[in-house]
């Protein structure tokens, strides 16, 4: 299984669950972490035609190559 850890601040975490509210694809476990769920965000931003996590943290931040990404 690949990771990608992405250390955010707690106001990008409180921005990316308002954007992005769906458990399927963006899910907030006992620590506090965000992970990523990676295929699921892609069809999601296919079908939105819009990139929230590439807007907030820049596209250069993200491997959309890996399984999970976790936000900590």
């Amino acid at each position: 299984m690949n990771i990608q850890y992405i250390a955010i601040s707690n106001n990008q975490k409180k921005k990316l669950l308002k954007t992005i509210p769906d458990d399927t694809i963006l899910l907030k476990d006992d620590d506090g972490d965000l992970v990523l769920n990676v295929a699921t965000y892609i069809a999601y931003t296919q079908e939105k035609e819009k990139q929230p996590i590439e807007e907030l943290l820049g596209k250069e931040s993200l491997d959309l190559n890996v399984e999970y990404i976790v936000f900590n």
